[in-house]
């Protein structure tokens, strides 16, 4: 996993008056590391209907989708993977429920980082790095120098490191250098809206270090 993974917030774009299909079509012309489906005020059989569609669009490009929190949701839409948070199901409990999936896990201090590790996710985020206005309550910012020590950690162990919060096209640079992605929201979707998405995807990307 290298350069952008792209999360699409339902709310994020709701708030923009952005369908959350058309700006996913555009973002898959960027072909970007991953694509996660963030859903946290959408009720589960909206959110499964929306999952499916997503998941075939991204299997036809061949980019991996992720769904957030919801191990059952992302077993039935055939996804690739969930992307589990602190308090969400416990990795050995999402095995039990969907052996096949991949599994990310959100971390925020270095202590999480060494006890997912043992764990052995098939990617660690951490963060945010930066402030970010994608959460109600986010998590402490932990800056580059942390985070360039929780890459030092998931290194030895081969697991790929996705950096979270505040992260835009003038940062990325600084993120590629420590992470081996970045997750993005908000910069995904510039003043210019759909017409501009792909372009900017694009352009993060390569920042973030993807081909």
């Amino acid at each position: 996993m290298r350069g952008l993974y792209a999360i699409v917030d339902c709310d994020f774009l709701a708030a923009r008056g952005c369908a959350p299909l058309a700006f996913l079509e555009r973002l898959l012309e960027a072909r970007p590391a991953a694509i996660q489906l963030r859903a946290k005020s959408v009720g589960a059989r909206l959110t499964l209907e929306l999952a499916r569609r997503m998941a075939v669009l991204c299997r036809d490009c061949e980019v991996p989708f992720f769904v957030n929190d919801r191990p059952d949701l992302a077993l039935l839409s055939a996804s690739v993977g969930v992307h589990l948070g602190q308090h969400d199901l416990s990795l050995e409990d999402a095995r039990r429920v969907a052996p096949g999936l991949q599994l990310g896990l959100s971390t925020h201090r270095l202590e999480e980082v060494d006890r997912a590790l043992a764990e052995r996710p098939d990617y660690l985020a951490f963060g945010p790095v930066f402030a970010t206005g994608s959460k109600r309550d986010p998590e402490p910012v932990v800056g580059l120098d942390i985070l360039a020590e929780a890459a030092r950690r998931c290194r030895p162990a081969g697991i790929p490191l996705v950096a979270i919060g505040g992260i835009d096209a003038a940062r990325a640079p600084q993120v590629a250098a420590c992470a081996d992605a970045g997750a993005v929201i908000s910069a995904l979707l510039p003043p210019g809206g759909l017409a501009e998405v792909s372009a900017t995807a694009r352009r993060l990307h390569a920042l973030l270090g993807g081909e």
